[in-house]
């Protein structure tokens, strides 16, 4: 079956791909386990934007590449994902009551389960990658996978700008020291996607894969522009989360630093770059184009 064109199309045609191989990880072997799987599937199945997950399977198309070749890829992105969102939210960290427009997980459940699931979301994303029958791909590829994945969720990436953005609170950064959070909070797990995406393809292009490198991470970083544009702008209906929690934990924000309308104006740049790195590509990358847009224009 050939993917839809046009950006809301391609959405609901991945949804109905990803969401059955991802339901099927939450079964319990045993009565026992029920709360915990309980408590993973609601972190992961109570809606989102799958941005990361429609960058893995845009990115593998953009190449030559197919939606199934990399379906695997996409849900351990967006397991991945889900983690970081449920330790972010625990009092430890963010102290978050709402996400996605329903009660955290550590709300919805309690802390242990919180941390628990969180934690079995994080390993089950390789074992995805592991496995022969959800990844058809060959050994060297799925190799690679865990390399990127697991380099972009750890130290080096997501967690370490968790770990400098905390470090951050209260204090007064400048636009380089928040766009080095940022590249690692947000970028890294963005960024990461794209690759995925490129090696389910099993294409290797140095300047294609270069310029997919450029793109995310310019719409990395515009990613994590507007959330904090969001932040000022939105309602907590629309976005599913509290309105104005930035400003509530003295966060450095892009509007803070810059003021509201040049932020704005540096997400349209970032957008524009992320189109120009594109300019190599065909029709095929023309999902991952309306993504970069998207970005931008989201309310929530």
């Amino acid at each position: 079956m050939t993917a839809p064109s046009h950006l809301q199309a391609y959405q609901a045609f991945c949804e109905a791909r990803i969401s059955p191989l991802l339901e099927q990880l939450f079964q319990p072997p045993c009565a026992d386990m029920t709360r915990l799987y309980q408590a993973m599937a609601y972190s992961v199945l109570n809606g989102g934007k799958r941005v990361r997950p429609l960058l893995v399977l845009a990115s593998c198309e953009a190449l030559g590449g197919t939606v199934d070749d990399a379906l695997a890829a996409a849900c351990a992105v967006e397991l991945i994902h889900a983690y970081s969102l449920v330790h972010d939210d625990l009092p430890a960290m963010d102290d978050d009551a709402l996400r996605r427009g329903q009660p955290t997980t550590h709300i919805a459940f309690d802390e242990a389960s919180a941390i628990l699931a969180g934690d079995a979301l994080q390993t089950l994303a390789f074992e995805v990658l592991t496995d022969d029958q959800l990844c058809p791909l060959g050994d060297t590829q799925r190799l690679q996978m865990i390399r990127v994945l697991s380099r972009a969720a750890g130290a080096a990436g997501m967690v370490g700008g968790q770990a400098i953005d905390l470090a951050a609170t209260g204090q007064h950064v400048n636009q380089q020291q928040l766009e080095r959070i940022h590249r690692h909070k947000t970028g890294a797990l963005i960024s990461a996607s794209v690759q995925l995406g490129a090696l389910a393809s099993g294409q290797s292009c140095s300047q294609q894969l270069d310029a997919l490198q450029t793109y995310a991470a310019a719409i990395g970083l515009a990613f994590q522009v507007q959330d904090d544009i969001l932040d000022i702008t939105g309602c907590t209906e629309t976005l599913g989360k509290q309105q104005g929690s930035d400003s509530l934990q003295d966060k450095s924000t892009y509007p803070a630093l810059l003021g509201l309308q040049q932020a704005q104006a540096y997400a349209r740049q970032l957008r524009d770059e992320a189109l120009h790195a594109l300019s190599c590509f065909d029709k095929k990358a023309d999902i991952l184009r309306q993504l970069a847009h998207y970005i931008i224009e989201r309310k929530s």
